[in-house]
């Protein structure tokens, strides 16, 4: 990991202490705001929960504890992997611990629970991972991630171009993946490109609890296929990863969202990820003086390269840095909400970003490649892709 550090030093301008564009004098009192934290503290998602919670607290660390001038008291709370959990999670931080703020979850299924939650309370979500397209009231939901159909669709006329032959999808059977998978299916279709699935459609493997993808992935080579692409993440794209070179389908390229190599599931897959094309809204090369003050801030507090989930809990604490601030000397969840509604660009270590109609970033995606030099392992930028809705 030290190896890991000094590259990505090495190719990031050194820049100073990341810092905000606020101070405590922009609040007259210092109420404490109670800010309830949905990270998944189960498999497979552990480790991007961990990585949710290593920005936010970097972020807290650099300011003093204080968000717009303001203490903040922090819970926290499981999303598990269903519905329920995430819901019994929001209604405990928001009735018993009176959170002001939820912030968090890694997959798409836990925002659909939670929106109706929030919205009863008018109380916002800033939301840090996947989000479906399908939410009928966002008018309490901000993510500071992605729509969950955005990255498959932005690499998708890609490879619709590049790839001379048929594409094998393939997905965990839930609605994160499905969002995913046919976010990638819609747009590859929409580009001209063919599956080479036997159906026409994604192959999907059970969720969660998937330990061997190998009976899966026999099915890839008698396709036809001239690549693959995926979305898996945390455990299970490790666990992918290993299947897919243990299968022999080394001389097919596999593409897939970035979650398949990123952070831990990096390091754990190590030199059986060596190749692989991913695509993100994040690489930790970004160029731009935010991200070389997050890199540099980040690896001095941790000795490791950020994800792009350091980055979205990052943002989600920027975000409400500026809002909590404009929001009044005693903010309120309706008055922090509305004062989210009002915040201009965000100098975020991806780039400067505002919210769309959808209350999201209006953010560019990155094809990316794992790249390893002789001294460290990650994600290299190859190329910028244009969002596809």
């Amino acid at each position: 990991m030290a190896a890991a550090t000094v590259a990505v030093l090495a190719l990031t301008a050194a820049a100073g202490c990341s810092g905000s564009s606020l101070d405590d004098s922009t609040a007259k009192t210092d109420n404490v705001i109670t800010i309830g934290l949905i990270w998944p503290k189960t498999e497979p998602y552990k480790s991007l929960g961990d990585d949710m919670a290593e920005g936010w607290d970097l972020y807290l660390a650099l300011h003093g504890g204080k968000l717009g001038g303001h203490t903040i008291t922090t819970v926290t709370a499981d999303e598990g992997n269903d519905e329920a959990t995430a819901r019994n999670s929001a209604r405990k931080l928001l009735d018993a611990d009176k959170a002001d703020v939820l912030v968090g979850t890694a997959s798409a299924v836990p925002s659909v629970a939670i929106a109706p939650e929030v919205t009863k309370r008018k109380v916002p979500f800033i939301g840090t991972g996947g989000r479906p397209s399908t939410l009928a009231d966002i008018s309490y939901v901000w993510h500071t991630s992605w729509l969950s159909r955005e990255t498959g669709a932005a690499v998708a006329p890609y490879l619709a171009q590049t790839v001379k032959g048929p594409v094998y999808a393939i997905g965990p059977d839930y609605q994160g993946g499905k969002d995913q998978m046919g976010g990638f299916t819609d747009a590859f279709a929409k580009a001209g490109g063919k599956l080479a699935n036997p159906d026409g459609a994604t192959a999907w493997t059970p969720f969660p609890g998937t330990k061997d993808y190998k009976p899966f992935l026999a099915k890839v080579r008698s396709s036809g296929a001239k690549a693959v692409y995926c979305f898996y993440a945390g455990g299970d794209a490790v666990q992918f990863v290993k299947d897919y070179r243990d299968s022999g389908l080394g001389n097919i390229p596999l593409y897939g969202a970035g979650f398949l190599t990123e952070g831990d599931a990096l390091t754990a897959e190590a030199g059986t990820a060596d190749g692989i094309y991913t695509v993100l809204n994040y690489a930790p090369t970004v160029p731009g003086s935010a991200n070389a003050a997050f890199v540099q801030d980040f690896q001095a507090k941790y000795s490791k390269a950020p994800t792009l989930y350091n980055v979205t809990a990052w943002d989600a604490a920027l975000l409400l840095d500026q809002a909590i601030a404009a929001a009044g000397p005693a903010p309120t969840g309706a008055s922090i909400n509305a004062a989210i509604a009002k915040i201009g660009q965000l100098n975020s270590p991806r780039g400067l970003w505002r919210f769309n109609a959808n209350h999201e970033p209006d953010d560019q995606f990155f094809l990316r490649q794992v790249k390893f030099d002789g001294r460290a392992r990650g994600n290299v930028v190859i190329t910028t892709l244009n969002p596809q809705s």
